[in-house]
C-alpha cells in the first residue's frame, strides 16, 4: 500500500510538472528553422493523407504558397503566431473539414476541478449568429437580463465585424462556396475568439445595443444562473430509465438544455409536419426516425418540412437511415470512399477518447480492425484507391414518407447535412428553400479525421482521410446545393421573430391547397 501511495504521488507530481512544462513551451518563441521544418512536415502529411488536395487549387499554386510561407519565416515566433500564418495557407486547399488550430494551455486535475466549480466559460453562456454584418445573441443562458437578438457592439473592446474578417482568413469552406464562413464563424464565434487569444476566456466585456443605447456587461464563469440549492425531484429507477431513453431518442444536449431532434405538426389536421435536426451526432436516431415516420403515416401527413439550417453534420449512418424514410425507390446513398492509399485508414485515431477498459478491448480488437480496413481498400485501374463502406444498394423503409418534402437549408448546412441534401436534390425528391448550403454538392473530404500535431510548434492539423460524396452529382464544381427558392433572412427578421423561409413554405402549401379546392369541383 505504501509503495502504491509513493507511485501515485510520483505520477501526480510528474503530471503536474509535465503540464507546467507544456504550458511554458507554448509561450516561448520557436526558432525560425524549426518552424520551417513544421511547414514542410504539414505539407508532407497533407500529401500523405488528403485524397483531394488539388481539387480546387493546382499543385503548382499550392507548392508556391507553402514555399512562400517557409521563406517568409525568418524570425522566431510562438506556436500561436505560427498557427495564424499556417492556417492562411492551408485554407487554399478549399476543404471545410481541414482545419488548423494552436495547442491551448492544459490544466491540472486540480485546476480543472476548480474551473468546473466556477461553472461554464463566458462564451458557453450564449448562442451567437452573424447576420447582416452584425453579431447578435440568439440565446442567453447567463444571469444577465439580455433579450434574444440583441446586437453585440464589441467584445473586450474589439468589433465583431473586424474579428470575423480576421477569423475568415484562417478557415475554408468547401470549394468556392460563399455562404459557409459567416454562418460557421457566427455559430462558433466563441471558439475562434479563444483560439485567436490562445486560451479560453474567463471573463468578457460585452458592449451591447439595448434600446438604442450601448450598455456594458461583464460576463464571468458561471453556472448559467441555476439555483444549486434547488432540489431535483427524485425519480424511481423506472422513471430514470424512461427519461434516459427519451433524452437519447431526441438527442438531449446537457450543456444547452435543448434537444437535437424535434417533430411537430404545424396545423390542427396534421397535414403539415416539421422535423428539425440540429446535428446528426448524438442520441438514438434510429428510434426517433422510426417513431416519427410511424406517426406521420398514421396521421396521413401530406407535407413534410425538414429543417437542416445550421446543421453542421455528423454520422453517415444516421443520414442514410433518415434518407431511407424519404426516398421512394431503392438507392445507393454514397459512392465508395476515395482515399490516398490502402494504408490511409490506418492513420485514424483508433484509441482516441477511450477509457482504460475500452482501450484494453480495443487493443485486443486491433489485429482484426486494422487488417479489415486495409483489405477493404482496393486500387482501381486508374490508380485511384477506393473503400466501400456505405455504397451498397438499400431499400426504402416500409413506412417511408410519400408526400411532398420541403428542406430548409443555409450556409450552416454542412457535411452530412449537405450529403443528404445532395441525394434529395439529385433525385428531385424535395423542394429546397433558403440559401446555398455550406457543404459542397459533389462531396467533401471527411470520414475519419485524425489530428496531426506538428513537432515543434505543437500546432494541430485535422485532416480528413476520405472523399465522401453522394451518388448524385452536379456539373458545377465547388459549390453547394442551391435552393429552389432563395430567401435570405435579415436582422430585422430576427428582431421581429420572423422566419421568412418557413413562412414562404407555409404560404406555398396554402396556395397549393387553394388550387386543389378550385380544381376538384371541375373533375366531378
Amino acid at each position: 500500500m505504501k509503495n502504491f501511495i509513493i507511485l501515485f504521488g510520483t505520477l501526480f507530481l510528474f503530471s503536474c510538472q509535465s503540464t507546467k512544462k507544456f504550458n511554458q513551451q507554448l509561450t516561448q518563441p520557436i526558432a525560425a528553422k524549426k518552424l520551417q521544418k513544421d511547414v514542410d512536415y504539414s505539407y508532407k502529411k497533407l500529401k500523405q493523407l488528403h485524397p483531394k488536395l488539388y481539387w480546387y487549387i493546382s499543385k503548382e499554386k499550392l507548392d508556391y504558397k507553402f514555399d512562400s510561407l517557409k521563406k517568409s519565416i525568418q524570425q522566431p515566433m510562438t506556436g500561436l503566431a505560427f498557427y495564424k500564418e499556417l492556417s492562411q495557407v492551408v485554407k487554399n486547399v478549399g476543404q471545410g473539414h481541414l482545419s488548423v488550430s494552436p495547442s491551448l494551455p492544459k490544466s491540472t486535475k486540480k485546476e480543472t476541478k476548480a474551473l468546473n466549480k466556477k461553472g461554464k466559460s463566458p462564451f458557453s453562456q450564449f448562442d451567437f449568429e452573424y447576420i447582416d454584418n452584425k453579431l447578435i445573441i440568439l440565446k442567453n443562458r447567463s444571469r444577465n437580463t439580455i433579450l434574444a437578438n440583441t446586437e453585440v457592439v464589441s467584445i473586450n473592446s474589439e468589433k465583431p465585424s473586424d474579428l470575423i474578417s480576421l477569423f475568415s482568413k484562417r478557415i475554408a469552406s468547401d470549394g468556392f462556396n460563399t455562404t459557409f464562413i459567416n454562418r460557421y464563424l457566427g455559430k462558433y464565434f466563441g471558439a475562434f475568439f479563444n483560439l485567436d487569444k490562445g486560451k479560453v476566456q474567463d471573463s468578457l466585456h460585452l458592449l451591447l445595443k439595448l434600446e438604442g443605447k450601448d450598455s456594458l456587461f461583464v460576463v464571468k464563469r458561471d453556472t448559467f444562473g441555476s439555483n444549486s440549492n434547488q432540489k431535483k425531484p427524485k425519480l424511481s429507477k423506472k422513471e430514470r430509465k424512461e427519461k434516459a431513453k427519451f433524452n437519447s431518442k431526441y438527442g438531449f444536449n446537457s450543456d444547452t438544455k435543448t434537444f437535437t431532434r424535434e417533430l411537430k405538426f404545424l396545423d390542427k389536421d396534421s397535414i403539415t409536419a416539421m422535423i428539425s435536426i440540429k446535428q446528426f451526432s448524438n442520441g438514438n436516431y434510429h428510434d426517433f426516425y422510426e417513431d416519427a415516420f410511424n406517426i406521420l403515416s398514421v396521421a396521413n401527413t401530406k407535407n413534410l418540412i425538414i429543417d437542416l439550417r445550421n446543421n453542421g453534420g455528423g454520422r453517415l449512418n444516421e443520414i442514410a437511415d433518415l434518407y431511407s424514410y424519404l426516398t421512394l425507390e431503392p438507392f445507393v446513398f454514397i459512392d465508395d470512399y476515395e482515399v490516398v492509399s490502402k494504408t490511409s485508414f490506418l492513420h485514424m485515431n483508433y484509441f482516441k477518447g477511450s477509457g482504460y477498459v475500452t482501450k484494453f478491448f480495443k487493443i485486443l480488437g486491433a489485429p482484426i480492425f486494422y487488417p479489415l480496413f486495409y483489405f477493404k481498400t482496393r486500387k482501381e485501374a486508374s490508380g485511384t484507391y477506393l473503400s466501400n463502406r456505405h455504397s451498397k444498394q438499400r431499400k426504402p423503409k416500409p413506412n417511408n414518407f410519400k408526400g411532398k418534402i420541403y428542406v430548409l437549408i443555409n450556409g450552416g448546412s454542412f457535411s452530412a447535412a449537405s450529403i443528404i441534401s445532395s441525394n434529395l436534390k439529385s433525385n428531385q425528391r424535395a423542394f429546397f428553400v433558403g440559401e446555398e448550403t455550406g457543404g459542397a454538392y459533389n462531396g467533401t473530404v471527411a470520414a475519419q479525421m485524425p489530428l496531426v500535431q506538428l513537432p515543434n510548434s505543437k500546432v494541430n492539423l485535422r485532416i480528413g482521410l476520405a472523399l465522401v460524396s453522394a451518388a448524385g452529382k452536379t456539373n458545377i464544381e465547388g459549390r453547394g446545393i442551391y435552393p429552389d427558392k432563395e430567401i435570405l433572412p435579415t436582422l430585422e427578421d430576427r428582431k421581429n421573430n420572423i422566419d421568412p423561409e418557413l413562412n414562404w413554405i407555409l404560404e406555398d402549401i396554402r396556395r397549393e391547397k387553394e388550387v386543389e379546392l378550385l380544381i376538384k369541383p371541375k373533375n366531378k
